[in-house]
Formats: C-alpha cells, sequence, structure tokens
C-alpha cells in the first residue's frame, strides 16, 4: 500500500540556488550582539520555548539534557537561532500537546539548527502532526533523535529552501495509515541527508522527499524484527526510501533493508507519482540492498514518467525480487545474489567476508551529467556515524570495502628530555655470509 500520501506542498518557483554544495550548508555569519541563552533546572529559563520567545538573530539555545520537558510546544519565529542540547540529550515530550495545530516546534524562522536532541509524542486532531514542522527557509537537523511522532519532521514549503540532515536517528514515526512518516521533506530546492539512521516507520515511508535535489548518502533504513529488542518498537514500513517527483538524486553508499512484514514490496521508489521536478536523473551507487522478504519485492521501483535510464552501479542486491522495472536503465557491475557474504549479517556488519566475490569487483566511478564525483568517500557506521571508506585496489561493490579502516592513533604525550649519557662505542658488526643459492 501507500503508493498514494499528502499532497505536495503548495509552494512558489523562484530561482533555484541550490547546489550539493550549498546544501552542505556553510555556518551562518552570527550577530555580533549573539547570546546564549541557558535552559532548564535552576537556568534562565524553565523551558526551551521561553528561551525561544526571548531569543534575537544569532542566538544560541543551550537546552540542560539532565531534564525532560513536557507539554512545552510553540512556534520558533527567529531566524539564524541554533539550538542544542547540552550536557547530554534533552526530552522534548509534545505530552498530549501542539503548537498551531502542526507540531511540538514550527519552525518559521529562516536558517535554524537544532542539535542533540530527542523529540517524542507528537500529535493532532487530524494525524499530521510532527515533532519538527518546517516552514522557514533553511535548516539544519544533526545528532538527534525523533521517534513516536505522527511525523519525525513535516514540510519545506519553497524551493528556495536547502535542509541538512545528518547523524540523527528517526525511529517509529507515523499514525499508521500510510500518510505519515518518519520524515516527509516537501518541494524544496535540496535535501541532504547522511550518516542517518531511520528505521522502523509505522507503514509510511522510512524516507519521502519531494525535493529538487536529493543527496542520500552513507544512511541505514532498516526494521527490527517482531521480537527483538531495539531503539523503538518495531515497524512496517513501505518504501525505504520514496521520491515520487523525480528529480536529481544521489543514492551512494547507503544500507537500504526491508523487512520480511512490510506495506509494499519496492525498496526505493523514483517518480512513481510523475515526474513532476525539472530533472530525472538518479544516481544508485555502491548501496547494499537487502530484501529479508523471501516471497516478493523490487529494489529499484521507477515510475513510467521517468524517461531518462538511472544508473545502477556498484550495488549489491541481495534476496528475492527484481532489480528494477526500469527497461533501459544503465546496469553497471551490480551483485545479485540470494546468499550475501558478510561479516555478521546478523549484526548488521556487512563489510564483505573473506574470499566475496564483490571484493575488488566494482568499475570505477565516473561523473554525473552535472560534473560532480559519485564516488563513494564514507561508510556508514552505527548508530548514525560515519567512517571513511578506505581506498585500496578496485573498489569493492556495495556500501563497504573489505580493506580495514586503519585508526587515528592517539597522540602519546613527549617525556620531558633526561640528560644522554655519553655512549659506548659500538662494535664493528661482522658482515654476515653471502646465503648459498638453493638448488633447483
Amino acid at each position: 500500500m501507500n503508493r498514494t500520501s499528502l499532497p505536495a506542498c503548495s509552494v512558489r518557483r523562484p530561482h533555484i540556488a541550490a547546489t550539493i554544495a550549498v546544501a552542505l550548508f556553510g555556518t551562518v555569519a552570527m550577530s555580533a550582539n549573539a547570546t546564549t541563552r541557558s535552559v532548564g533546572p535552576g537556568k534562565t529559563f524553565a523551558t526551551p520555548c521561553a528561551a525561544f520567545a526571548a531569543s534575537v538573530q544569532g542566538d544560541i539555545v543551550e537546552i540542560d539534557g539532565s531534564a525532560t520537558y513536557t507539554g512545552d510546544v510553540c512556534g520558533i519565529g527567529t531566524s539564524n537561532l541554533t539550538i542544542r542540547g547540552v550536557n547530554g540529550r534533552p526530552k522534548i515530550d509534545a505530552g498530549g500537546n501542539n503548537a498551531m495545530g502542526k507540531a511540538t516546534w514550527v519552525v518559521i524562522g529562516n536558517d535554524v539548527v537544532v542539535e542533540n536532541v530527542e523529540m517524542f509524542g507528537a500529535k493532532v486532531p487530524d494525524q499530521n502532526g510532527a515533532a519538527l514542522r518546517l516552514e522557514g527557509n533553511n535548516f539544519t537537523l544533526r545528532g538527534s533523535f525523533l521517534h513516536d511522532n505522527e511525523n519525525g519532521i513535516l514540510g519545506g514549503l519553497t524551493r528556495s529552501s536547502n535542509i541538512l540532515i545528518e547523524n540523527t536517528e528517526f525511529g517509529h514515526n507515523g499514525f499508521g495509515t500510510g500518510f505519515t512518516h518518519n520524515l516527509y521533506i516537501g518541494n524544496v530546492g535540496s535535501l541532504t541527508f547522511r550518516y542517518n539512521y531511520s528505521h522502523d516507520a509505522n507503514v509510511g515511508h522510512n524516507l519521502k522527499s519531494r525535493a529538487l535535489v536529493n543527496t542520500i548518502a552513507y544512511n541505514r533504513f532498516s526494521s527490527t524484527p517482531p521480537g527483538q529488542i531495539g531503539s523503538t518498537a518495531s515497524g512496517q514500513p513501505s518504501y525505504e526510501i520514496d521520491l515520487p517527483n523525480a528529480g536529481t538524486a544521489y543514492v551512494i553508499g547507503n544500507v537500504i533493508e526491508q523487512p520480511s512484514i512490510n506495506q509494499n514490496p519496492s525498496m526505493l521508489a523514483y517518480g512513481e507519482e510523475g515526474a513532476s521536478n525539472p530533472a530525472q536523473d538518479l544516481y544508485v551507487v555502491n548501496n547494499t540492498f537487502i530484501n529479508d522478504d523471501s516471497s516478493r519485492g523490487t529494489f529499484i521501483f521507477v515510475g513510467g514518467g521517468v524517461t531518462t535510464p538511472i544508473l545502477m552501479q556498484n550495488n549489491i542486491f541481495a534476496g528475492v525480487g527484481s532489480v528494477t522495472t526500469q527497461a533501459n536503465a544503465i546496469d553497471k557491475t551490480n551483485y545479485r545474489t540470494l546468499s550475501p557474504a558478510f561479516v555478521d549479517r546478523a549484526g548488521y556488519n556487512l563489510t564483505p567476508a573473506p574470499g566475496s566475490a564483490v571484493i575488488d569487483a566494482g568499475s570505477p566511478v565516473g561523473l554525473s551529467a552535472s560534473g560532480l564525483s559519485l564516488a563513494p568517500t564514507a561508510q556508514y557506521r552505527h548508530v548514525a556515524q560515519s567512517t571513511t571508506r578506505p581506498v585500496a585496489g578496485a573498489i569493492d561493490i556495495g556500501a563497504y570495502e573489505a580493506a580495514a579502516v586503519a585508526p587515528t592513533p592517539t597522540p602519546t604525550p613527549t617525556p620531558t628530555p633526561t640528560p644522554t649519557p655519553t655512549p659506548t662505542p659500538t662494535p664493528t658488526p661482522t658482515p654476515t655470509p653471502t646465503p648459498t643459492p638453493t638448488p633447483t
């Protein structure tokens, strides 16, 4: 189910300034009069919303992570505002309340950054609530955990807006009807979604985005089998990734797993609601797809309105099902298997096992139509982290390189030097005799 969903957000059509580089966001210049406003027990502000109301552009709001803030909901109108948890990760519990009938926090200001918060419990009468409702331009979320909301994130209103989400966990969001999701990004200029863990959507998608440009890199999309303990309840997602209006999309270096119990057999959907975005170029490079549904599956579903061939290169497609519905897709050094050789499949160590057929079996990765490199440079590390992808010989197929990543050594303090005694002369060594060749 669930190839239908909420209508696309109504948008203006200004000049599109978004590129991949812009989507990665430079730091917004802060006001010279920026103030750090402290929230928590015994702090200047008892609740986050009180601090937001007092803030001005460039301020930093620090929320004490030792407390839970229940029922504190509001709109955030200040632009260039940084909100972050300190001394642990603060818990923001909607507690049955909502702001404007929309969300726990409705982000109206532009260039807002949210870091290191946990948000849960968002619900509204129309069953379309969100922890974060995005109504301003440009938004960054990092290092956070959004779970058990009707939507984790909902919104994005203008094509001049760029959204960056990194190092964040989304789990078991969705009302359960299939119209709400772990996160749902509207028709914005760009979404960069990297180093995240999105799992167990409650019937909806683990990621849905109508952005003109989507960069989805080095993430894990998966679900917890029923009966196993996870950070949230087990879910039954529809698509793992849904890009319903096509556009330019880079899907690189991800782990994409479909559980045995799901609401739709397709894992990555592209343009299935109509290829209404200006571009139609999809690059699926060095991902590891795993279908745990033994009865059905489509790894990449491409809508009939997409006429540009998609690129599939250096991917592992593990499990039953069709690789793609697009007949003219470019299929380049991908690996199909029912029994992939991973170091520890159950533990999600998806590094190729010694002797695996995918080692050094990939082909060199080139450039996109706009000249961007498609080569993977990182690997997902659990939970919601990343490491550098090693370079050793030819590239391996899949999201992980078999070569070990060398850890960065911890510097050893330099000891205070002590006087060195005069050394005793070393005798001249006796020359080593030339070895006698072994007869052949």
